[in-house]
């Protein structure tokens, strides 16, 4: 097995690339660039916006409201067809819109690269495109460079580099030159750079090893083109739906048109043939329509736009808009940890000082000498600041010694103006250690900080209740064992000495026989509202599991504090995952709760594990290495502060960052669920209700009971308020005691089939006698009186149809004020049908009178209230069967 480029020396890169350390000549730099082409990103051609339009007519139910509507248009029925072309149009321009929103996670990736770099060519420093870059460059960089391709270091000073937005950790990461023997994630290759990634302190060289898709960024942007984004739970339920409906209705239409046709071949025709097998054919044509619930699409989207606005007050925002939907299916949230789960703020936690008990003083004047000296070097030894705006500038670890200092309410400007720095040792990744000087209390003091393991065996004194003493072995014992006792607990700990100086001139020996003082801890500490959040999360039945490119120690011990990790529970790196065949990492998959210093493939593989167990699954992240599998879980979430291909890769964002606004937003994803339910079931009930209207006239031989435009009418005009309405009822009190629904189960799943069904025989049959009563005085009567019956029902059902378990009354009637504006505006539009001029367009005859007009609400009226009171008839039941498994007879 070859080795990789950071298991390699300077000098076999050097060979393997074919450069030098003067770089290449501007020949070889020419022929490169002919061979491999420019450093930038490459990227598959799209779809067109023609052919997403006419992908979005290869809906089941889309083809057969298109064979309708053709149909209608060469039977003269123009005004129909024209109202059904319009919906289908309006409906395909919206999802193609949707679908060019979504695009973009490649644009915002490119726009990361940088646009130009500092190269050595012929031995000569110069300026060039970014892009022109090719692999054998020797770059230089600065402070404040963007990296402009992957490469080796050839030269560093005192080099850090942010590379949060691929690994996802805000801490900079120190370089150096040496080579790796293991494998390590690339959070830990230090000896290299990566494109994207920002110089934050220090300066350094290195050779290009890798530019355009090749680098680590290119394989992100592959892996993003590689992913397909998945379908919510909703829409594989609609689309499945959709087909069979589709069929059912294009079976029911053939078979009512063959009735018809063998019942005019067997008993003859009435005088006209064509006309009798026209008007067979636009009875089956009817049907159709009444089936067909046009608006469902412009109905749903209109529900999950209220579901939007509504977690948009719960911080987050939805990009597109079956997200809102899919969160409420949810059952795993695999996590970033930094500055979703915790803070984003490194904070002091502790402290340890020889002989001296730990107490915070928010008293600078009551603090003893031990803790005033080690205040001192902590805030003198330190490059950072805050600005008069209260911006905080420099490394994190070094702003959390400022945080502390004016939390104990001493402001560290104080000290440092009245020690001012006089020279300085910057920090250097080799020594491990930052040393100032300054004069203080009539002398010169070296301060120093560092890694406790290099001050501690730098030190041959130390400090005790503000004596110097040596230091003894038995000393030395227990300041590391202290130090081992923070570090298991995944602090980040720094130790701190001092001494006294004769010269006034900084050298690198001058860092030995230091005054050992104490030790200070950190940790980025989990937000305050995230335990409750992790624990609402079990309730709900959600798992929750940390992925993070942090330590693996440091994110279990954040995991245990939060209730994420719990006893029995298992932790892995992204090398320890790599080393997992599927069938281990399924039979581990439920156990694992914290995933660490992964890559963006492992991100990929552990969302695809839990797909591929039947669980919908949620992901958060940041940054460019997140994007990937943001883009293949079921709903992607970005962090409002985070990169801009994280937020085109995702589904939605989170303006506060905060795990907690998650569950916030999975109870409103299950209320709007809920919701949509009810408005597909409304919808439905009162289709049924038409066909078994239409169905009984045809058995009965009666004429069709509707036309197809007052079935448009209902569909598109009248029902489309009600249905809205009900996408607006309050979540249940229990909502969020519940499992996550299986994401296989049908639309119509638990009693919702069941409700469906009796709603639309209630409807069918209050419509049936409704066109009986009519027919007595002619058959015109018996259509209008049919119509006005089957609009009444199906605005009335919007009170029933509010909930399955519980009656509008016990809801509330006013609960839900908007219902109450639907059923009235509904009747409103009722009546503008019986206007002069309008009422012949709906097929109105003159004769039918105020007196129809009660009969037709009598009847639905009646409809609704036996639909309550089945309500309290099926609970009367439930409560009695409750009592009796309690309390069972004795025989």
């Amino acid at each position: 097995m070859s080795k990789k480029t950071y298991q390699q020396s300077t000098e076999e890169i050097m060979l393997q690339v074919g450069s030098q350390f003067n770089g290449l000549s501007e020949k070889e730099v020419s022929k490169r660039l002919e061979e491999n082409g420019l450093n930038q990103l490459k990227e598959k051609p799209k779809k067109s916006s023609f052919q997403l339009f006419i992908e979005t007519f290869k809906d089941a139910m889309v083809i057969i409201l298109l064979i309708v509507a053709v149909i209608q248009l060469l039977m003269g029925a123009h005004v129909e067809s024209i109202v059904i072309f319009a919906v289908l149009l309006l409906n395909s321009f919206v999802s193609v819109i949707q679908t060019k929103k979504a695009e973009g996670s490649l644009d915002a990736l490119k726009s990361l690269s940088a646009p130009d770099a500092n190269v050595f060519r012929e031995g000569k420093e110069k300026v060039v495109l970014a892009k022109e870059l090719v692999v054998g460059d020797v770059v230089l960089l600065e402070a404040g460079d963007y990296i402009p391709a992957d490469g080796r270091l050839l030269e560093v000073g005192s080099l850090k580099v942010d590379e949060g937005m691929l690994t996802g950790e805000s801490v900079p990461v120190e370089k150096n030159l040496a080579s790796i023997n293991q494998t390590v994630p690339i959070g830990d290759q230090n000896n290299m750079v990566f494109s994207g990634t920002i110089v934050t302190y220090g300066r350094g060289r290195f050779v290009v090893t890798a530019t355009g898709n090749d680098t680590e960024i290119g394989q992100v942007a592959d892996l993003l083109e590689g992913t397909v984004e998945q379908k919510t739970p909703l829409q594989r339920g609609l689309d499945s739906f959709s087909k069979k409906l589709s069929l059912a209705i294009l079976a029911l239409s053939l078979v009512i048109l063959g009735v018809q046709i063998f019942r005019i071949l067997v008993h003859g025709s009435s005088g006209d043939m064509t006309a009798d097998l026209l008007n067979a054919f636009m009875f089956a044509v009817a049907v159709a329509v009444a089936a067909i619930p046009e608006a469902l699409q412009s109905i749903v989207t209109i529900v999950l736009s209220i579901g939007t606005k509504n977690m948009a007050k719960k911080q987050a925002i939805i990009r597109q808009l079956p997200a809102v939907e899919t969160l409420g299916a949810t059952s795993v949230v695999c996590t970033d940890k930094t500055g979703t789960l915790t803070q984003n703020k490194m904070t002091v936690m502790a402290y340890y000082l020889p002989n001296d008990k730990e107490e915070e003083v928010t008293d600078p004047n009551k603090w003893t000498s031990d803790f005033k000296q080690l205040m001192t070097i902590s805030l003198l030894a330190n490059d950072a600041a805050i600005t008069e705006t209260g911006e905080k500038i420099g490394d994190p670890t070094e702003i959390a010694f400022l945080d502390y200092s004016e939390k104990l309410t001493q402001p560290y400007r104080e000290i440092r103006e009245l020690y001012p720095r006089l020279q300085e040792l910057p920090f250097d990744s080799d020594r491990k250690l930052m040393s100032t000087l300054h004069y203080m209390s009539e002398e010169h003091l070296l301060l120093t900080k560092g890694g406790p393991d290099i001050v501690l065996e730098r030190s041959n004194r130390i400090l005790v209740d503000g004596k110097v003493e040596l230091l003894t072995e038995d000393m030395r014992m227990k300041i590391q064992e202290q130090n081992e006792a923070f570090s298991n607990r995944a602090l980040r700990v720094l130790a701190f000495a001092y001494r006294p100086l004769e010269n006034r001139s900084l050298v690198l020996e001058d860092e030995q026989e230091l005054i050992f003082v104490g030790l200070m801890a950190m940790i980025d500490p989990p937000r305050e509202e995230v335990k409750q959040a992790v624990s609402d999360a079990r309730d709900a039945g959600i798992k929750t599991v940390m992925i993070t490119g942090d330590h693996k120690t440091t994110a279990v011990a954040i995991a245990k504090e939060i209730g994420i990790s719990t006893e029995g529970d298992l932790a892995f790196t992204g090398v320890e995952l790599d080393a997992l065949s599927e069938d281990e990492l399924k039979e581990n998959l439920e156990r694992i709760s914290v995933y660490a210093r992964v890559s963006p493939e492992n991100k990929i593989r552990i969302v695809r594990a839990w797909q591929e167990k039947g669980h919908v699954s949620a992901m958060t992240g940041d940054g460019v290495n997140d994007a990937p599998a943001l883009k293949q879980a079921d709903i992607g979430i970005a962090m409002g502060t985070g990169t801009d291909v994280a937020k085109d890769a995702s589904a939605m964002i989170l303006t506060d960052d905060n795990f907690a606004s998650i569950i916030s937003a999975v109870k409103v994803g299950r209320n709007v669920f809920d919701n949509i339910k009810k408005a597909i079931a409304y919808l439905f009930a009162g289709n049924l209700g038409a066909i078994i209207a239409i169905l009984f006239a045809l058995l009965m031989g009666w004429d069709n009971p509707f036309t197809a435009l007052q079935l448009l009418f209902i569909n598109l005009v009248n029902d489309s308020l009600p249905a809205i309405a009900l996408g607006m009822e309050k979540a249940e009190p229990t909502i969020m005691k519940r499992a996550p629904r299986n994401p296989n189960e049908g639309i119509f799943s638990g009693n919702t089939l069941t409700s469906v069904t009796y709603r639309g025989l209630l409807i069918g049959l209050a419509v049936i006698i409704a066109q009986y009563l009519g027919m007595a005085q002619s058959p015109e009567l018996g259509v209008a009186m049919a119509f006005s019956t089957l609009i009444w029902s199906r605005t009335l059902q919007t009170l029933p149809a509010r909930s399955n378990s519980q009656t509008a009354l016990k809801a509330g009637l006013f609960s839900n004020k908007m219902v109450m504006i639907a059923i009235v505006v509904c009747s409103s539009l009722y009546g503008v049908t019986l206007i002069p001029g309008i009422r012949q367009i709906f097929s109105i005859p003159t004769n039918f009178s105020l007196n129809e007009i009660i009969i037709s609400v009598a009847l639905a009226i009646s409809a609704t209230v036996l639909m309550e009171v089945t309500k309290l008839g099926i609970k009367a039941v439930k409560r009695i069967n409750q009592k009796t498994q309690v309390n069972p007879i004795n025989e």
